[in-house]
Formats: structure tokens, sequence, C-alpha cells
């Protein structure tokens, strides 16, 4: 069964298609929707030349549309009909773990495009899941917080011990209620780390980025 996958560039995603993989499913592409000018991820505030390197290490494409959240739905129907038609899929895998309506909507565009919906982390622990990517391999960087978090977190890798101290000051590990994102540096599917420019951060509307040099 040929796939793509929704790919934030997160730990989330990244887990997700590494047992999508283990079971046997094949990875053709990436999709990755971004803010309206294309240049920075919509979820992660990631920059268009690390999610390249990202899927350059994978040795896989990457689709990345430009959408505003008003056409967000029907860009990303559109790009799952292009991308099923150009490299056969069967299935989108996507990383969400527990948030019904996340998963509702998933499947709605997936059955718009003809798609099979797979979401491998489904109904899993968060915090077993955090400990297995982190024993998988998985290395991550937090690259943006909620202000409850704080700029001094940007930049952290996460760790088994990271994951400890959220969960004690209250704070899901995975970040799955929006808390936090992370960025995947390195994992099994990668054939090396990719390489990262130096960084400033800064606080936007309650929430802290990392703001990564341009290349």
């Amino acid at each position: 069964m040929n796939f793509m996958t929704s790919w934030s560039g997160g730990k989330d995603s990244c887990y997700a298609m590494m047992k999508a993989v283990a079971s046997g499913l094949k990875p053709k592409v990436l999709l990755n929707m971004m803010n309206e000018n294309g240049k920075v991820s919509r979820s992660h505030g990631l920059p268009l030349y690390i999610l390249k390197q990202q899927a350059a290490k994978m040795n896989l494409p990457i689709e990345t549309i430009p959408a505003t959240w008003n056409d967000y739905e029907s860009k990303f129907i559109e790009a799952l009909q292009k991308l099923k038609k150009n490299y056969g899929l069967d299935a989108a895998v996507f990383g969400d773990i527990d948030l019904q309506p996340h998963r509702d909507w998933e499947e709605k565009v997936c059955k718009a495009a003809g798609l099979e919906a797979i979401l491998p982390l489904w109904q899993q622990d968060r915090v077993a899941l955090v400990k297995e990517m982190i024993e998988g391999g998985i290395q991550t960087m937090i690259v943006s917080c909620n202000v409850q978090m704080g700029e001094a977190y940007l930049g952290k890798i996460m760790t088994l011990e990271l994951a400890e101290e959220l969960e004690a000051k209250g704070i899901d590990p995975c970040g799955e209620n929006g808390e936090f994102h992370t960025m995947v540096m390195n994992c099994p599917l990668f054939t090396e780390a990719i390489t990262l420019p130096e960084h400033t951060t800064q606080t936007y509307n309650d929430y802290c980025f990392i703001v990564w040099e341009t290349n």
C-alpha cells in the first residue's frame, strides 16, 4: 500500500510514518501546508529549506502548499487528489493521537480524495509514546511553545528527563494540546541528521517561536 505522510516536520508525524513503514506500507511523498507566502510551515513555523532537508534525508519528494486558514481544507483536498494521481497513493498517514475532531477532519478530506486515512498513533498513551519516540531514535528540538512554558524551552532537545519535567509541571509531554511543537533533527528514516542555521527567539500573540536565519 502506497501512502503519503501529512508531514509537520515534528515528532508525531515522524513516528506515525516510522510505524507505517514498519507495518509494511510504502512511503511515496510528504505533504506540508505552508502559510500564505509559502516560506514557513503553518503548523510548526519551519522554513521551507528545513522541510526540504528533512525530505532529502529520507530520499522522498515533498509537496508544500501555501494556504490561508480560509482555503486550507480545499487546498488540502486538492493536494491529496493530485498526489494520489501522481504517486499511485492508497492512503494518507497522520500523526494525531487522540483529538477526535482532528481525526474526523482527516477522514473527511481523505474520503474526498478517495484515500484511506491511517493514524498509527491513535489512542495510545501520550507519555508512553514520547518514551517510544526517544528510545526509537527520534531526535527532536522544541521550536515553538506557549508563554506558560516560555522562551527558555525553545531549542531544547526532547529527552526522557525533559518529558518528565514537563509532565511534573502539568504540561502534556506530547504537546498534543498545542503546548509546544517540535522539529525532527534526526531519526531512523533519515540517512543523516539535518544541519541547522543560527536562530533567535521571539514571542508573538502569546506564543514563543524560534526564528531561523534565512538561507
